[in-house]
């Protein structure tokens, strides 16, 4: 991976005034809750205070949703993502705004009540949804939620199990309990076992990538100062696994990230999560004190030698830091913007610290791996592709919620049996697989294994595995502008390829002219210029919705 060193001036200087990092996005986090107006009044004095210049202020406070929007007495956070606008075909936001008599992300100075629309918010097996405050309501109630006229509801996530074994949901549908593993291997194991263990495995990395969480590992080399981080910051619409795990069973997501630190010799653990999931947060720093209490975490862990530090984080509202050197960014107190590579950050991550990312499921995978073996995990899924995933199905579905699967089974058996098809015999317009820059699959084509190879020859992806139905209620021409709308409004705009080609894409199909020269090369630019996975990505994506949709879409580029 080379010796490369980037400099890095605004990391240069936050070295100097003692890494702020995180408690400069905290406190400009309060500021904005109090402020009746925008960041450029209040965000320059906030870097001040920490002896920092007013860019290090501004940069962060204009870049993440939640510091930039104005916040009145009453915050209301509205989905706009792909499960909410498929519940509602796409009428929510103007529903919203007519319940509360407000107008979405245009609030003047001083506004009581503020709207702020989003994208995602885990409530896709239940949409349309909203956060009135940090409380979740949603379903075809939402406005009479709002206004008062009913109580605030949002059902817990349901969960299932089609494997008969789980390994991800081991504890929230089999009841197994979280800290089997580590106090043993922390009083008396080797961290060369624990990585042989995942390596055995086979396990790949849950967040989009798909890349070998034993290979990631043994990249940081257990190089002095390596830091885990367990991103639950990361918000693919129409997924909500990270959201269950961290609410419902979030002692297992530390434990699993107890055992990556110790196997990767790292005696420090970041949990990211996103301000998007209040309960999830709370949920979390609740299990970090009970692992403290319980001896799980701290100094010579269990009678061992094994040291070891968890703090759990809160997100600012962004997709694209989800991407992990934009997280790092973050953390660090910058824009979550993607940052070229190399350097990786297994070598050069936080604050230059060897750092390793992994996706919350795949950490919460790590203790049943250890406790029965890499073989064990292995035998499951394909050989190709080993272990289970977490799949998400939305509103849409007669029966929506979060189920374990292993790796290869068809999606046309997790729509129609686990799923049951579509709600009240609604017809199937295309399938979303695997977020806004997965893919699409057409009514006809969902005898596909659900692996990465498999969705791939295709057109789609697997990332996350959430699977949003759309049916004919909404035209073809709305789900591809949605599909860019996405795009626009969450390109981090480190890159010009994306940062331009996402709001041009937008202009072209709004236009309805995406037959085109300009629009194909528009695409092909993205593709093959786009700093990080989110830009290259948008090009695919809008191919397969064309292809999905074939000739109901027009004479669209495929």
């Amino acid at each position: 991976m080379g010796s490369f060193k980037r400099f890095d001036a605004f990391r240069a200087l936050a070295e100097r005034r003692g890494r702020p990092g995180t408690r400069l996005t905290d406190a400009l986090a309060e500021a904005a809750a109090d402020a009746p107006d925008g960041p450029r009044t209040w965000a320059p004095g906030v870097a001040e205070r920490l002896g920092l210049p007013a860019a290090a202020g501004l940069g962060p406070a204009t870049f993440y949703a939640d510091l930039a929007a104005r916040h009145g007495r009453r915050h209301v956070r509205v989905c706009e993502a792909a499960a909410c606008f498929a519940a509602r075909a796409g009428r929510q936001v103007a529903e919203v705004e007519a319940a509360l008599g407000v107008v979405a992300d245009d609030a003047g100075p001083g506004a009581e009540v503020t709207l702020q629309t989003v994208r995602c918010l885990g409530l896709c097996y239940a949409s349309p949804g909203c956060l009135d405050g940090d409380t979740p309501c949603a379903g075809p109630t939402l406005t009479d939620q709002l206004t008062g006229r009913l109580p605030p509801a949002a059902p817990e996530i349901p969960a299932g199990d089609a494997t008969g074994d789980p390994v991800v949901l081991a504890g929230i549908v089999a009841g197994q309990e979280p800290w089997r593993v580590w106090p043993r291997i922390a009083a008396t194991g080797a961290p060369e076992r624990v990585h042989a263990e995942v390596a055995a495995s086979g396990l790949r990395g849950r967040g989009g990538a798909g890349f070998p969480v034993a290979a990631k590992w043994a990249a940081a080399g257990r190089s002095p100062g390596t830091v885990v981080v367990a991103n639950g910051d990361e918000g693919d619409p129409g997924s909500y696994a990270d959201r269950l795990l961290m609410e419902a069973d979030p002692a297992r997501v530390l434990e699993g990230l107890a055992l990556a630190c110790f196997a990767c010799g790292a005696r420090r653990g970041v949990v990211l999560v996103r301000s998007e999931y209040p309960r999830a947060l709370a949920r979390m720093r609740e299990a970090l004190e009970e692992a403290y209490a319980g001896g799980h975490l701290g100094r010579g862990i269990h009678g061992g030698d094994v040291d070891l530090d968890v703090e759990v984080l809160k997100g600012a509202g962004s997709y694209v830091a989800g991407e992990e050197t934009a997280l790092i960014a973050g953390l660090e107190g910058g824009r979550g913007c993607a940052r070229p590579r190399p350097p990786y950050p297994v070598r050069q991550g936080l604050w230059d610290l060897p750092t390793v990312v992994n996706n919350v499921e795949t950490l919460a995978a790590v203790p049943w791996i250890v406790r029965r073996g890499g073989g064990a995990y292995a035998r499951r899924g394909t050989r190709a592709e080993t272990g289970t995933k977490l799949v998400c199905l939305s509103e849409r579905f007669a029966r929506p919620g979060c189920y374990e699967v292993e790796l290869g089974t068809p999606v046309i058996k997790i729509v129609t049996e686990l799923g049951g098809g579509l709600r009240d015999g609604a017809e199937l317009g295309v399938l979303q697989v695997g977020g806004p820059l997965g893919g699409f699959l057409p009514p006809d084509g969902l005898d596909v294994p659900l692996t990465e190879a498999g969705l791939a020859r295709h057109g789609a992806a697997l990332g996350h595995a959430g699977l949003v139905a759309f049916d004919l209620r909404v035209t073809p021409e709305e789900v591809l502008r949605h599909a860019w709308e996405f795009a626009a409004a969450e390109s981090c705009g480190a890159c010009s390829p994306c940062r331009v080609g996402s709001r041009r894409g937008l202009e072209i199909v709004t236009a309805g002219a995406s037959s085109g020269e300009e629009y194909a090369r528009l695409l092909r630019v993205m593709g093959q210029a786009g700093l990080c996975a989110f830009g290259r990505r948008i090009p695919e994506a809008v191919r397969s919705l064309a292809r999905a949709y074939g000739d109901r879409l027009g004479e669209w580029d495929r």
